[in-house]
């Protein structure tokens, strides 16, 4: 853990456990690690990332729940925490290199326990997505993180949640159904 947060704090990526598979990622304030961790994935700033965090105080500086009534903010709260991914509309200040070509971003308040304890310590979300180059599958375990982006990759050693698919992802003001869980 300490090591991670050390990675974490000079804008590097780092892999970590969360409920399905390994995801990486970075301090979502730092401009230089999104770009690492983008060029790591191959993956175009367009697409957006997701954040996921120890709570929902954790996402406030980055999305605006203010349009929600209560039955949607029921809806998210009975979800969380737990593999559910909502998007939000995103705040002003939310950088571009989090939102992509959207006004909204993705999050979760994650239940993995390795997850909640590394952003509580870290005081922040992190850029999550899932730990594999492109064109191969996510990986599961650490030893299949290490074989993808090799020997020296920091790696929180943990078991994911068991669960077989990714979390589902939803839109938190309509509850359309973008990817299933």
């Amino acid at each position: 853990m300490a090591r991670a947060l050390e990675v974490l704090r000079n804008e590097e990526v780092i892999a970590y456990p969360t409920e399905a598979v390994f995801g990486v990622g970075c301090d979502p304030d730092s401009e230089t690690a999104v770009t690492r961790l983008l060029e790591l994935k191959q993956r175009p700033v367009e697409k957006g990332l997701i954040l996921i965090a120890a709570s929902f105080e954790q996402l406030k500086p980055y999305i605006d729940d203010s349009m929600l009534n209560q039955a949607q903010r029921e809806t998210i709260s009975a979800a969380w925490p737990g593999p559910v991914t909502f998007v939000f509309p995103a705040q002003p200040t939310t950088p571009s290199w989090l939102t992509g070509r959207f006004d909204s971003l993705a999050v979760r308040v994650t239940d993995h326990p390795l997850v909640v304890e590394l952003c509580q310590t870290f005081g922040k979300p992190l850029v999550s997505t899932s730990a594999n180059l492109t064109g191969l599958p996510p990986c599961r375990t650490s030893q299949e993180v290490l074989a993808q982006f090799g020997d020296d990759f920091p790696v929180v050693i943990g078991e994911t949640g068991g669960r077989l698919n990714p979390s589902e992802i939803r839109d938190a003001l309509t509850g359309e159904r973008f990817r299933q869980g």
